[in-house]
């Protein structure tokens, strides 16, 4: 049960290119993404003083503005290094979100290290655990371009960071170089296969979870061929680079332990003795980790970023199924992927709607950090034209609409019901004890007190 995933708000696509641009888009693509940054000679171009006086110059480029760039640069400097900046350039502008701006704008990327890189939030917060853990050295098998060994050494740990990509190695080089952590992190290339961890207090995993292009793309074992960021996820746990049985045994090698995995992991591949840990950020899922060493084998946590706060499983049974209430809970995404959602209704004395919908009902409002809380002002039975009509007489113009159970796409049902009028209502398409339903209502808001670590 709680499988079902987060429902989409409603959201507009943007407007296709028109058919004159399509050439012109086409050669900045190019240029931008996948040229010659992922080649090793033209990165460390980018690394001599005329690689970084271009870089500086091309900072705040915008995508529309770089063929004429690159056009007027190419008269002064070798049209591989101009591209290799712009495409540089390009890339820092993206890792702003996960890296902040501030240190995006001094690291050097590649284009499956910024889609894969772990976000610095939650980065920082795993080097705190292992800190707290009492690890003073870590093992960083897997580093890609050097996130997670950055926020361990600025933990004040020692990292050994391993990748098998020279590529990868490169740019992870250069990042400890432009951050100034050269004292406490050491960048190796080798398959981690072959790397003796046990001299460390800890050892960090990464693999990689998507098929596709080797390469940078492969992190830092050949025991698969599986690819980083332009072929399809990986869900089994044996089909990662390296595997996850590997990685359990590298775990082995040393008292303290973390390995990322995917969120989807199921939960009867985590191996007993770990404790695995959800975590999300402003509400969104970023990862899973299985901890060893930490004295909790077989704990389940759910970690919610800001904060951090920690939902720690207790085992409880399955919540009743009850009829809707006043108000409907919508757990945060790391809780229902931890499969904690009975302990979230526990604390607010609340039931499910439907035995394998992962909404909590209750009569009262309470506080949680573990959910978000919406006041039903209506229940429906599925039908388009009650719906309008409903939303019509309320003059609802701004719709938010929310899934879980219901294949009917949200942008589908708001171009049927053609919400108009100055007021706000989200609206739940699930099913109620099997059949399928309407809930329509609104934000609720409690204030949260103690909510901190349990």
């Amino acid at each position: 049960m709680y499988y079902y995933s987060h429902g989409a708000g409603s959201s507009q696509s943007p407007a296709a290119d028109p058919v004159r641009h399509r050439r012109r888009g086409r050669s900045i693509h190019r240029l931008a993404h996948n040229g010659p940054v992922n080649d090793l000679l033209p990165f460390r171009s980018l690394l001599t003083p005329e690689g970084r006086a271009l870089l500086d110059e091309v900072r705040d480029t915008r995508p529309g503005d770089e063929l004429a760039v690159a056009t007027r640069l190419r008269r002064a400097h070798p049209a591989e290094l101009v591209s290799a900046a712009l495409g540089q350039a390009r890339l820092r502008q993206r890792a702003a979100a996960k890296f902040g701006a501030a240190d995006a704008g001094r690291m050097y990327f590649t284009p499956d290290g910024v889609e894969q890189a772990t976000r610095t939030s939650v980065a920082t917060y795993r080097a705190a655990r292992l800190r707290d853990l009492g690890v003073g050295s870590v093992a960083d098998l897997c580093c890609g371009i050097g996130g997670d060994a950055i926020a361990f050494a600025r933990a004040g740990i020692r990292v050994l960071a391993v990748d098998r990509d020279p590529l990868t190695v490169e740019v992870t080089r250069a990042n400890t170089a432009a951050l100034g952590l050269q004292e406490l992190i050491e960048v190796r290339e080798a398959d981690v296969t072959g790397v003796d961890a046990s001299g460390w207090d800890a050892v960090f995993v990464d693999p990689a979870r998507r098929g596709g292009r080797t390469g940078g793309a492969a992190r830092g074992a050949s025991v698969t061929g599986g690819g980083r960021a332009t072929g399809g996820r990986i869900f089994d746990p044996e089909g990662y680079s390296p595997p996850l049985s590997w990685a359990v045994g590298a775990a082995s090698t040393a008292r303290t332990a973390a390995l990322k995995i995917a969120p989807g992991i199921a939960h009867e591949a985590i191996p007993d003795r770990a404790e695995a840990e959800w975590i999300s950020d402003g509400g969104e899922v970023k990862e899973a980790v299985l901890w060893f060493g930490t004295g909790t084998p077989g704990a389940v946590r759910a970690t919610l970023l800001p904060g951090p706060r920690s939902l720690l499983g207790r085992g409880l049974p399955d919540p009743e199924v009850r009829s809707v209430g006043r108000y409907l809970y919508e757990p945060d995404g790391a809780v229902i992927r931890a499969h904690l959602v009975a302990e979230v209704a526990a604390e607010l004395g609340g039931g499910l709607i439907d035995p394998t919908i992962a909404y909590v009902t209750a009569d009262e409002l309470r506080a949680t950090p573990y959910a978000t809380a919406y006041e039903i002002t209506d229940r429906l039975p599925f039908n388009v034209k009650k719906l309008r009509a409903l939303l019509r007489e309320r003059r609802v113009g701004t719709l938010t609409v929310k899934k879980r159970g219901s294949a009917v796409e949200p942008e589908e049902l708001r171009r049927k019901v053609r919400p108009q009028g100055p007021n706000a209502a989200t609206v739940f398409l699930t099913r109620v004890a099997g059949a399928p339903t309407m809930l329509v209502g609104a934000p609720a808001t409690a204030t949260a007190t103690g909510a901190g670590p349990s």
